[in-house]
């Protein structure tokens, strides 16, 4: 065979090989990020559900792979270059995480939308302890007490309620139903008014005088709660600046003056600054929220 051969021979083979890794790890990232996307899909998909909003798990999936892809290309296209692999590995980089974050957000959207539905049912259920409490005086059942509130009509504590008379109606008892509407909700407020009534249905005692001292708890630690907010807001601003402000000036910056950062940005010394300086900000809006975040 002539070298020329034997030289095309192996640029063949070298290139079969490549295509066959190449293939072989596409088609394993996709099985896996199929899977993965599925899988968060169903997982998000049941938070939703938790706050009454239905949304298919393939909707969902197809949304974060959409987003993910949306923004990796829209960190990577403008970094791309031939000639630069400084400024396409920053690129790849910053496309990764920006899609890891997108793909993420269905999730984050619907713990956001569990947190302010649980505060809002914190903020009702002292109104519903009342009322419970007077329809127990006046000589209703405790299943009665909790209709009464379901007939209110204030959501989301009315359709919570209602969740649970309807559960007992297909055939569950009512320690398996009180469990699961303290396991669904996820409240802690929640949680003491079923143990106090689990408790109370055990040993027995008077739960209108329960659901008394409970409501004036709750009062109190909603006032503390709000004390806290108010002092803690200058420190949860300053967070959010310190955060936000190294970003919005190197956007900035990158508007108003490319010629310069764009340079930086693709050189290594400017990859590694702008590294440093995420992890710096990740680090510093952690311990600022370690600080100001107080339990009670």
């Amino acid at each position: 065979m002539s070298p020329l051969a034997l030289f095309w021979a192996t640029v063949a083979a070298v290139g079969s090989a490549f295509f066959c890794f190449a293939w072989m790890f596409t088609s394993a990232l996709n099985e896996g990020t199929e899977s993965y996307s599925n899988a968060m899909g169903a997982e998000t998909a049941k938070r939703f559900e938790e706050v009454f909003l239905f949304v298919s798990p393939a909707k969902i999936a197809r949304l974060g792979r959409i987003a993910a892809l949306a923004a990796f290309f829209l960190f990577f296209i403008p970094l791309f270059s031939f000639t630069n692999a400084v400024s396409t590995a920053t690129g790849v980089v910053l496309g990764l995480a920006a899609g890891a974050f997108m793909f993420t957000l269905p999730g984050r959207y619907a713990n956001f939308l569990r947190a302010r539905r649980r505060m809002k049912f914190n903020d009702q259920l002292v109104e519903a302890l009342s009322t419970m409490s007077n329809a127990l005086r006046a000589g209703f059942s405790l299943n009665q007490a909790f209709e009464s509130v379901v007939e209110s009509g204030e959501n989301p504590i009315a359709q919570e309620f209602n969740v649970f008379l309807q559960q007992m109606r297909v055939g569950m008892s009512f320690d398996d139903a009180l469990a699961s509407l303290d396991s669904r909700v996820g409240s802690e407020d929640l949680t003491l008014v079923c143990t106090s009534i689990d408790i109370s249905r055990r040993t027995g005692g008077n739960l209108t005088d329960i659901f008394d001292k409970i409501s004036e708890t709750i009062r109190a630690r909603m006032r503390i709660e709000r004390r806290i907010r108010t002092l803690t807001a200058q420190g949860r601003l300053q967070g959010i600046v310190v955060s936000c402000m190294p970003i919005v000036l190197g956007i900035a910056m990158l508007v108003l003056k490319p010629g310069v950062m764009i340079p930086f940005v693709t050189s290594l010394k400017g990859a590694i600054c702008l590294g440093m300086a995420f992890a710096l900000i990740i680090v510093g809006w952690l311990i600022i929220r370690k600080i100001i975040k107080i339990e009670v």
